[in-house]
């Protein structure tokens, strides 16, 4: 490959474009709405970061290669982390300077991002009621759909175990010796980071319009996003956990 020499900054980022993509509604402009719309589409820009990577996981789960899907994770709770992290810019937007423009925003609400739900099915959400939630607006987009149609990051995780001739019992009872003990930490530090992402954004919600007010474009608000805090990715790795305190006693390799 030859780098190009005439490719500049703005050029090759397209920042000229990037920056006419911010289009507040709000008539005369609300000076909050800016801070309101860039907020939300550095997430989606994230977003597609994110799903590339998750892409790029589930290969190197699928070719059995732990240290690859270890450095895959490691790189996908940074970038969860930045996006529970930015949330917090929005702390700075008082209720009632909120609903001076809310009334601009119409229909649109955050679950319409095809690209957030996109991430929750690549995550491992297969549940019936979220699967009610994808069809409200009608038919599954073709983007969740593909990845509905393949395993969860779970079941390709034990997939990995079963090829390595070891279970996540065993993988836990001796943890110190293998990379599959690493590897299924940071699946759990992962579901940590997407649950905070999660808290974060209940906490804000709530903190802009109330824990009672519906959300926009109709949706219950926070009410919904309490509901799902409870969602589990990786329950069984959650559930091997309390087998080591179920018994009073700690688990041999060969009690799986």
């Amino acid at each position: 490959m030859s780098a190009s020499n005439d490719v500049t900054y703005g050029e090759y980022l397209a920042v000229e474009r990037l920056l006419q993509l911010q289009l507040p509604r709000s008539r005369p402009e609300h000076p909050d709405e800016l801070l309101f719309i860039v907020v939300h589409q550095a997430s989606e820009l994230w977003f597609k970061v994110l799903l590339h990577e998750l892409d790029l996981l589930v290969a190197r789960l699928e070719a059995s290669d732990a240290m690859a899907a270890l450095a895959s994770m490691r790189r996908i709770n940074a970038i969860t982390r930045i996006v529970a992290t930015q949330l917090s810019s929005l702390d700075t937007l008082p209720p009632q300077r909120f609903a001076e423009f809310r009334g601009y925003l119409g229909s649109a609400s955050g679950g319409q991002s095809v690209q957030f739900r996109a991430i929750e099915a690549a995550s491992g959400l297969r549940d019936d009621h979220f699967l009610a939630v994808l069809r409200e607006h009608g038919p599954i987009p073709d983007a969740i759909q593909r990845i509905l149609d393949r395993p969860t990051l779970q079941a390709l995780f034990m997939d990995l175990l079963a090829a390595r001739g070891t279970t996540l019992d065993a993988v836990y009872a001796n943890p110190s010796i293998t990379d599959l003990y690493f590897l299924a930490e940071s699946l759990i530090e992962y579901e940590q980071g997407f649950g905070l992402w999660r808290f974060l954004h209940m906490q804000l919600v709530e903190r802009i319009i109330g824990p009672m007010t519906s959300g926009t474009g109709g949706t219950l608000g926070s009410k919904y996003l309490q509901r799902t805090l409870s969602q589990r990715f990786f329950p069984k790795l959650w559930e091997v956990r309390s087998r080591f305190f179920g018994t009073g006693s700690a688990m041999s390799p060969n009690s799986a």
